[in-house]
Parts: structure tokens; C-alpha cells; sequence
């Protein structure tokens, strides 16, 4: 999944719940975090593991593949929820994953 069908599913209604099912996230784990892979990309494929597991690095390694922490899900709900009050709503989903990605790449 790319950054901007996540914050278009979110955006739409989307249920944290059924994401973390069809996932195969605990529910019950104290965050998510999304990562990517370097070189970042607006375009790369987002991958999502709890903090049990990645312990907070901000580099984790799953099946042989380098990751890349840009936020949690907390972060992300929160701009999602942001991005829905009224004067954001003219932003687009692909505005909105833009302006997550430059967050990730130069605020977090």
C-alpha cells in the first residue's frame, strides 16, 4: 500500500480495526509504526509493524528487508483527523500524503 491510497482509505472512513485484520496487526499492540524503504519515495510501498516487534527503531530489519520508520499510527490518525475538519478539506489525499512524506523526511 502507498502513503496516499492509506491516508484515501482513512480519509473515506476507513476502520483501523478491519486495516490491522486484513493485516495481520495485533489490535491490542501499543502502536503501529509505518515504515518504508530507502531510497524513500513518494511511490514506495508502506510497510506496518508493532512496536513489540520493531522495539521503536527507527531502522528495522523483517525477512531480509531493510525498513525505515516515518510515524506511527497515532501521528498518522491524528493528521488524518486534521485533514478532515473544514478548511483542509479542499486538500487532496495526494496533497495530504505529500505533505505527510515531507513531515516524515524532514520534521520526524
Amino acid at each position: 500500500m502507498k502513503l496516499v491510497a492509506l491516508v484515501n482509505y482513512f480519509r473515506n472512513g476507513g476502520s483501523y480495526e478491519v486495516f490491522c485484520q486484513q493485516r495481520s496487526l495485533n489490535i491490542a499492540s501499543e502502536v503501529v509504526e509505518i515504515y518504508m524503504e530507502q531510497p524513500f519515495n513518494l511511490d514506495n510501498d508502506l510497510a506496518f509493524f508493532e512496536i513489540e516487534n520493531t522495539e521503536g527503531k527507527i531502522e528495522y530489519t523483517f525477512n531480509g528487508t531493510k525498513y525505515f520508520s516515518l510515524f506511527d499510527f497515532y501521528y498518522f490518525q491524528d493528521a488524518i483527523a486534521a485533514s478532515n475538519i473544514a478548511s483542509n478539506l479542499p486538500l487532496s489525499d495526494d496533497e495530504i500524503a505529500q505533505l505527510l512524506y515531507n513531515y516524515a523526511l524532514n520534521d520526524a
